[in-house]
């Protein structure tokens, strides 16, 4: 038992303390230390004990200095210690376990005191490469473990070492003019670290060399990572920060490249030598799209026949080039969907095939998939034929074109006859039309954001999707009826419907989209409610969906007679890497909508913007920004709320891009 008067140590944040026991119990002890506090201590934590005992009935003052005193000449003891010199006689003894009093008797040749195997003590504590202090027993260290502890410890070094020089780099970032990529390799490293760790946080591989070198840098608010590699150069203003966080794929592979590459180089004669494909470059194909459209992949022709009409929709055949197992298959495989942004866009395939040989641009002759359709002067489908084909688009028109020529062009005008007619044979089978105007994000030149909303449910946009409803619906029936497996949308009956016919009235159309099923990807075709038909599939935009491009493949096999490209059991695999490249791909674009639309916001930060009430509750008020139709919550007003359907003013109070926040109130 250890009793008043002794001088004991213990560890204190891996620090030797000094003290005098003052009192003693059992298994505590009250003691006074060299710092002058009074301390309550577990027996447990004392790591030394002195033999001599000390009067305790003199001044604090005089214990405090007596403590002090005996510390220091104990560190001064501590330099004549060395335990690499200590721990090899040890190694020659043979055991590896002894006294404290044994190896301070071996280190400075004379009788153990107090202070001596204090200061050895310290030094073991201090460096624990060669001796490990347990249960008041000093334990040696193999050979193989003081190899490993030294490894260790200069790798720590190292680190340490490299902190610094992190910090150097970053701080040189900061106060320098703004630098490109002109970097050392020690400094992409650490570039590379930082960029990680701010897109993936702990998960990123160094995320602790990372955080180490931020804070000594004093980069410790949570966006400064992001600015710090603006001005490295290494990213824009504007980074695209949810595309790297999903790590979604930009590049193209150089086998995808190359195997594009080769396309161009064929040509197109040999579409000419193909049995199975039908000449139609004697018809006079138009494509209707937005101005800046660069990817074509669908166009129409229209012609009558006794009375009804024949509706030609010509598809890109992607397929043709596209196939299953090459380089550029795998491409498309891996991204789902071409992805746009309001700065850009990522294509599902390379440009020279989305924008080059797939593309059908006016004047080109281009393999397509044509669906030729009969209809009769009410819209009904009489006969249908499907098959591969080559046609050269004459006319290219923009939306804004066709509506202007809606009576003054025939083709256009029995267009958007039968796209009425279409579109009331859907509308009484149940569909739902949700028209919701079109919100067009602008950054100009200086990186200010504009933002304009658009019409989408003007005459040319409909008579384009109602075309292609048709050829969706066609489609899937054609595949369903042969028994083959295929990729088929449906969607649930809707429980609650609130709109009906054409209705575009905004605060409706709001509601009524929070009480649509969600919509469902089979191997089965099933009714799909939202557009008012027994059959659906999507096969008109290969360029740019896989699902399209893997129906079309389907199609191409049932119509040349062969067996089904695709068997039941790869649809279903299809469904799951749909379902998760298509979710992550629509994650990205919606945060990056949202980037942009907070970017808006915040140049508008202390003004009032127009707002739709679309749910009043007790607590919580939903509304709909009508200049951006960007839905926000506020808490209920407490006096009497608005009620839905009302018009308010709200107030931008602060909008953080990066931090995808922003607040409002009233």
């Amino acid at each position: 038992m250890i009793v008043t008067g002794k001088i004991i140590e213990y560890l204190d944040n891996g620090k030797f303390v000094c003290a005098v026991v003052t009192e003693s119990q059992p298994k505590r002890l009250r003691l006074i230390n060299q710092n002058g506090r009074e301390v309550n201590l577990p027996v447990s934590r004392v790591v030394h004990c002195s033999n001599r005992t000390h009067p305790v009935n003199i001044s604090r003052e005089s214990l405090t200095k007596q403590l002090r005193e005996t510390t220091e000449k104990r560190c001064v003891l501590m330099s004549h210690i060395n335990l690499a010199e200590i721990w090899e006689l040890t190694a020659e003894d043979g055991t590896n376990h002894f006294s404290p009093d044994f190896l301070a008797e071996l280190t400075f040749g004379e009788e153990a005191n107090d202070d001596t195997v204090s200061a050895f003590l310290r030094c073991v504590f201090e460096d624990k490469l060669f001796f490990k202090y347990k249960e008041g027993q000093i334990k040696a260290n193999s050979p193989e473990k003081v190899e490993q502890l030294q490894l260790q410890l200069q790798k720590e070094l190292k680190r340490a070492q490299l902190v610094e020089q992190g910090a150097k780099i970053l701080k040189g970032i900061l106060t320098s003019e703004p630098v490109g990529h002109d970097f050392h390799a020690l400094d992409e490293d650490i570039l590379n670290a930082i960029r990680d760790y701010y897109l993936f946080g702990t998960e990123a591989e160094n995320h602790e060399l990372a955080q180490k070198i931020l804070q000594s840098a004093g980069l410790t608010k949570p966006h400064d990572p992001f600015h710090l590699l603006v001005k490295a150069g290494i990213w824009s203003a504007n980074e695209n920060i949810p595309l790297l966080r999903n790590q979604l794929p930009v590049n193209f592979s150089l086998a995808a490249r190359q195997q594009a590459e080769h396309i161009l180089q064929r040509g197109q004669n040999e579409l000419f030598n193909d049995p199975g494909r039908i000449d139609l470059t004697h018809l006079t194909p138009l494509t209707i799209d937005g101005p800046t459209t660069l990817d074509f992949d669908d166009s129409l022709t229209i012609e009558e026949q006794d009375g009804n009409y024949l509706v030609g929709i010509h598809i890109s055949d992607v397929a043709h080039y596209v196939r299953p197992g090459d380089a550029l298959f795998s491409e498309a495989m891996h991204r789902g969907t071409s992805i746009y942004f309001p700065e850009g866009q990522i294509p599902m395939l390379p440009r020279h095939l989305s924008q080059g040989v797939c593309s059908l641009i006016q004047g080109e002759t281009r393999a397509t998939f044509s669906f030729m359709i009969l209809l009769s002067p009410e819209a009904e489908v009489l006969k249908v034929k499907i098959f591969p084909s080559i046609i050269r688009v004459k006319r290219r028109l923009t939306y804004d074109e066709v509506d202007k020529m809606l009576e003054s062009d025939r083709e256009i005008k029995l267009l958007n006859m039968l796209r009425r007619k279409l579109r009331t044979q859907r509308l009484n089978n149940g569909a739902l039309l949700l028209p919701f105007p079109d919100v067009n994000i602008f950054i100009d030149h200086q990186g200010k954001v504009h933002v304009s909303l658009s019409k989408s449910d003007t005459p040319a946009r409909t008579i384009i999707s109602e075309m292609m409803i048709l050829a969706n619906t066609v489609a899937a029936k054609y595949v369903a009826d042969r028994m083959v497996p295929g990729l088929f949308r449906s969607q649930p009956l809707l429980q609650n419907r609130l709109v009906h016919g054409e209705d575009d009235d905004l605060f409706q159309n709001t509601l009524q989209r929070k009480h649509i099923p969600r919509g469902e990807l089979s191997t089965t075709a099933k009714f799909h409610s939202g557009l008012g038909v027994s059959h659906y599939t999507t096969v008109t935009s290969p360029i740019r969906r896989l699902l399209d491009l893997v129906m079309q493949h389907q199609l191409n096999s049932i119509v040349r007679r062969k067996e089904p490209c695709f068997t039941e059991e790869m649809c279903k695999d299809f469904t799951s890497v749909l379902s998760r490249t298509l979710t992550a791909a629509n994650n990205v674009r919606q945060q990056r909508q949202r980037y942009w639309l907070l970017k808006y916001l915040a140049d508008r930060q202390g003004q009032y913007v127009d707002a739709l009430v679309i749910q009043s509750g007790g607590k919580r008020i939903n509304l709909l920004l009508t200049d951006i139709l960007m839905d926000i919550d506020l808490p209920a007003t407490g006096n009497r709320n608005p009620e839905p359907g009302a018009m308010v003013k709200v107030r931008v109070i602060k909008s953080e891009p990066l931090d995808t926040t922003v607040r409002f109130d009233w």
